[in-house]
């Protein structure tokens, strides 16, 4: 077989020529020097810690904020779930219009649509506020993230850009390891509305650094128009379909089991169907009229918002499918463990954050030196031993945190968690992207990005809906061993604990001998953080069979790693 001597490609594979073309070098690489460009990197690498710092101090000031603003099970998913909505919704668009317009434009706009919603999120005085707010942090969120990534990949080349990817995985599990921790001492120390007043400083002086250093850069052959149905289409189908996954347990999987009013719209419980399936069938009608609009222009030499060959690149579509299910065992494991932690350990939340910090310190050390193992063993086969370590603290974690594990033993299982996580990530990244062609970079960024939010969807609504049919199963059960709790008030219970999200259990503590149960109450307490503990284990055996499926990508992207790069695996 010939090669190519610019590219070092196979010239006979219609694939690998399609999806490595030589392109002139982009805007602003030319005339930058080596230090610039890395400063450039640094603004770029803050953003992304901002919009990642700001997920995980909120999963650790959740507690809080569900007692503060008093949300349910299902608000306090969405506070958590929506960021990921509307990044699943918009990432695709932006990422194309990032190609189009310039990806330092996007980033600048993301961040500053980012500090303005943080600032409102951080004067929320209900739900709606806050979840409203969180929705416009998800908007601009979904502009930061694939425009930091497309600009590494166009900015950076050789080895470089193996050691930007690296840096870029490192900020972003370093990002995840002081966040708990800052977002417990924020939330102790002053209120749990500083997790988002503490972006505002942050991104001014991003705004201000990127005007100055960030290189603009953008796909000089885009062609004219822009795609509009598809922009509609894809936000309509992703937003719905993620909608309706988070929903179901709340209001339905057949039949209304509670009103639904969106503005002045509400959709009555004395309807014949729910709006969950309505919502879901709509949803997968426009990501099927997407998929077919994307490939009509394209045929047609007009302008897309997905480019569907890239699919064609075995690393890039194998790796994409990794992602979505690995992202979806991440999610569920991390919404639950945090609640876990204050309501069933009785740990404060500054102590939560210090347990959490045990992963992220795990996927920062791991994924600041992913890179030297990477050069061993092949940048596909340390995902795979990443995504194996994380399967292994999973399945352990689910098998014992149903029988009252130490503190110290949730902490190492986290540890492990992390480094498996932090091998894994970035790694994962540089491999999806790899034969990807820079003009694309945007766009091909976009892609795996909203793959993984969709996946943070999937895995969220999966662990709320196991968690309450949890509560369903062993509320019942364990109370009926405490003499003098009534069968009517154990069904009540787990409306209590569905509706306060396990929050009624530190509720009753607090009250002892004092509240409703009286006497009994410690016991009710001991009763309810069992069977929240219990619940937990069902939702990490969701994380594991998610986890485990992206073992199996894994190995799948190995092979075309190998197939397609024979020399570097």
């Amino acid at each position: 077989m010939g090669t190519d001597g610019a590219t070092g490609g196979r010239t006979d594979d219609p694939v690998l020529v399609v999806a490595a073309p030589v392109v002139p070098a982009p805007e602003g690489t030319g005339t930058s020097s080596a230090r610039s460009r890395w400063l450039g990197f640094g603004v770029l690498a803050a953003g992304l810690a901002m919009i990642v710092l700001d997920g995980t101090v909120v999963n650790v000031a959740l507690p809080a904020i569900i007692d503060d603003l008093d949300l349910g099970l299902n608000e306090a998913q969405w506070v958590t779930c929506l960021y990921a909505v509307i990044f699943a919704a918009l990432l695709l668009t932006s990422g194309r219009l990032g190609d189009r317009y310039g990806r330092r434009l996007m980033f600048l706009i993301g961040v500053g649509v980012f500090v303005a919603a943080s600032f409102a999120a951080a004067g929320a005085n209900d739900s709606g506020e806050l979840i409203w707010s969180r929705c416009a942090q998800g908007f601009g969120a979904a502009f930061i993230l694939p425009a930091t990534l497309s600009t590494v990949n166009a900015t950076f080349r050789g080895r470089d850009r193996s050691v930007a990817f690296g840096i870029w995985g490192a900020v972003m599990a370093g990002a995840a390891a002081v966040g708990p921790l800052i977002g417990g001492w924020l939330t102790t120390s002053l209120s749990w509305r500083w997790v988002f007043l503490i972006n505002l400083p942050i991104g001014v002086a991003i705004v201000l650094l990127g005007l100055r250093f960030v290189p603009e850069t953008r796909d000089e052959t885009a062609r004219g128009g822009f795609d509009v149905l598809g922009l509609v289409t894809s936000a309509v189908g992703f937003g719905l379909v993620v909608f309706a996954l988070i929903e179901g347990q709340s209001l339905g999987w057949l039949r209304p089991s509670t009103d639904l009013t969106v503005l002045d719209a509400t959709w009555p419980e004395t309807a014949p169907i729910s709006v969950v399936p309505v919502a879901l069938a709509i949803g997968l009608v426009s990501l099927g009229l997407f998929w077919w609009l994307q490939r009509r222009r394209a045929t047609r030499g007009r302008p897309v918002i997905l480019d569907l060959t890239l699919f064609a690149v075995p690393t890039f579509g194998w790796g994409n499918l990794t992602a979505a299910m690995v992202a979806a065992g991440e999610f569920a494991l991390l919404f639950v463990l945090p609640l876990y932690l204050v309501y069933a350990m009785q740990l404060t939340i500054m102590q939560t954050g210090w347990v959490l910090a045990a992963m992220a310190i795990g996927a920062f050390v791991a994924g600041a030196g992913a890179r030297h193992l990477a050069a061993r063993l092949g940048p596909a086969r340390v995902v795979t031993v990443g995504l194996l370590l994380e399967l292994g603290a999973a399945v352990a974690a689910a098998l014992v945190i149903g029988n009252a594990p130490s503190v110290w033993a949730i902490t190492v299982l986290l540890a492990v968690y992390g480094l498996g996580l932090g091998l894994a990530a970035a790694q994962l990244t540089s491999v999806v992207l790899h034969d990807v062609p820079v003009a694309q970079s945007g766009t091909a960024s976009a892609t795996q990005s909203t793959v993984r939010q969709l996946g943070s969807a999937v895995g969220a609504a999966v662990a709320g809906t196991v968690l309450a049919i949890g509560f369903t199963i062993t509320v019942p059960a364990r109370l009926a061993l405490v003499k003098g709790v009534s069968t009517d008030d154990a069904m009540t219970m787990i409306d209590y604990m569905t509706g306060t999200a396990g929050a009624v259990i530190s509720m009753i503590r607090a009250k002892g001998n004092d509240g409703y149960f009286g006497n009994l109450g410690p016991q009710v307490a001991d009763a309810m953080s069992e069977c929240f503990a219990w619940s937990v284990g069902w939702v990490l055996w969701g994380a594991v069979f998610f986890i485990a499926l992206g073992v199996l990508g894994a190995l799948r992207v190995e092979l075309a790693a190998r197939q397609a790069r024979p020399a570097e695996v």
